[in-house]
């Protein structure tokens, strides 16, 4: 597999390497997305970071970084294979976690853990990797700090689909070689809006990404400067993934690391996975062209973790729903986008 070059200059156009079918856009016309995950947990966090990389084929966004916030080496090796897989990992530097809290997942035992150490037929690992180190990895909080420090203006999203630490962190963090702002000074000035799986509004029962750490998801709640779009727990149930297309429409890669993980994640297979991640990951990209949006209002976090909005006005928090129809359209457009082949796949 060829690994994906970019030339990039200022207001030019973006050209793909001859060997690539990435599609010419402006670097303008990209929509600069930070990915922050508990990938290893669930497998739509898997979903949701295929997605990235193939909009990223499209020309649809650059992935400025993947932020971890689950700890563990199988973690972020698991990571690498799937950059590595679609010819990114050398452009999407990663950030790692540390005493970061987390559900206890076993390392070794879930679907993350279990992919990184399957093997070819031969004995050397089924997935090609660029042998990413843990231990020298940033914390993902100090990397958050460093790509907002190099972005835009009102340029960068956020995509949160896990854990609320880093982002908790984010916001205390004080001023250091990349930037004379605090985290939130950054925040406020770097970031468009964070788009974020959290919350379940329907019937005020715990979250999990909320309820995993509690003091983190009501500081993010109450003090995050800008816009917050939650992607609700409802509609990750409303909103579920075919098993029969990973059994079917993933053929053409031989081992491709989405079918190899949504098989070792849970139960037998086929069964039909709740999309709650990339569906924070799409709206990030496609807005509310697939859901409705609530009015603007505020949301806090109780100390069970429950979510609640109340609308207001003067408020920058919103969540979404979706009725059967949009259901529908986000089911077909996630079977679309990830059954596409790497843009430098070799046939």
């Amino acid at each position: 597999m060829n690994h994906l070059k970019l030339i990039v200059a200022a207001g030019a156009i973006i050209l793909s390497a001859s060997a690539c079918k990435q599609q010419e856009v402006t670097a303008e016309q990209r929509i600069n997305i930070i990915f922050d995950t508990d990938i290893g947990n669930d497998i739509d966090d898997t979903e949701a970071l295929c997605l990235l990389n193939h909009k990223i084929d499209e020309g649809k966004i650059n992935l400025l970084g993947v932020c971890l916030n689950k700890e563990g080496e199988n973690t972020a090796k698991f990571v690498d294979i799937v950059n590595t897989f679609y010819g990114h990992a050398s452009m999407i530097p990663v950030g790692r976690a540390r005493n970061n809290g987390g559900d206890g997942t076993d390392q070794e035992e879930n679907y993350a853990g279990q992919t990184v150490k399957l093997t070819a037929e031969d004995g050397s690992p089924l997935f090609k990797t660029t042998g990413i180190g843990y231990e020298d990895l940033p914390d993902s909080h100090i990397l958050y700090r460093k790509l907002l420090a190099e972005a835009e203006d009102n340029s960068v999203i956020v995509v949160s689909v896990g854990f609320l630490t880093n982002l908790a962190r984010l916001l205390d963090t004080p001023a250091d070689e990349y930037s004379p702002l605090t985290g939130k000074e950054l925040i406020e000035k770097k970031v468009k809006m964070l788009s974020i799986m959290a919350g379940r509004f329907k019937d005020e029962a715990p979250e999990y990404n909320v309820m995993i750490n509690i003091p983190s998801a009501k500081k993010l709640f109450a003090e995050w400067p800008g816009e917050i779009v939650c992607s609700p727990w409802e509609i990750g149930e409303a909103v579920r993934y075919p098993g029969e297309s990973i059994l079917n429409d993933y053929e053409w890669a031989g081992a491709h690391p989405l079918k190899e993980s949504y098989i070792r994640w849970a139960g037998e297979m086929p069964y039909d996975n709740y999309m709650f991640d990339p569906t924070a990951v799409l709206f990030a990209i496609e807005g509310d062209s697939m859901c409705t949006l609530t009015e603007p209002g505020f949301i806090a976090v109780d100390d069970e973790g429950v979510t609640r909005y109340t609308p207001d006005p003067a408020g920058k928090h919103r969540y979404f729903t979706v009725n059967e129809e949009q259901a529908k359209a986000m089911v077909d457009y996630f079977k679309e986008n990830l059954t596409a082949k790497p843009a430098c796949w070799a046939e």
